[in-house]
């Protein structure tokens, strides 16, 4: 698998989002990849969280890296996460 390098504005998202890099790394090697906008891809996965965030308690959160893969690496140009309720991923 190639290296998985971070954005600037990756790295910001992941801080506000409550992911960590290792998840977005995982997410981007085990998930599969789906076309995203302007020819991006992604991917998502399911991980448990189990935490407050702003009150609520969630028991998951689906991570969904948008990201390019370059012929020597793949660069994540942002993090998407949502907190859910539900015990794993649909």
């Amino acid at each position: 698998m190639k290296p998985v390098v971070f954005s600037r504005h990756a790295r910001w998202q992941m801080a506000e989002r409550v992911v960590a890099e290792q998840e977005v790394v995982e997410t981007i090697q085990h998930a599969p990849w789906e076309p995203a906008r302007q020819g991006r891809l992604r991917a998502t996965r399911w991980y448990p969280f189990g935490q407050e965030h702003r009150g609520v308690i969630y028991k998951g959160k689906d991570v969904r890296p948008v990201f390019v893969e370059e012929p020597d690496r793949i660069v994540v140009v942002t993090v998407y996460v949502y907190l859910n309720q539900r015990e794993e991923s649909r």
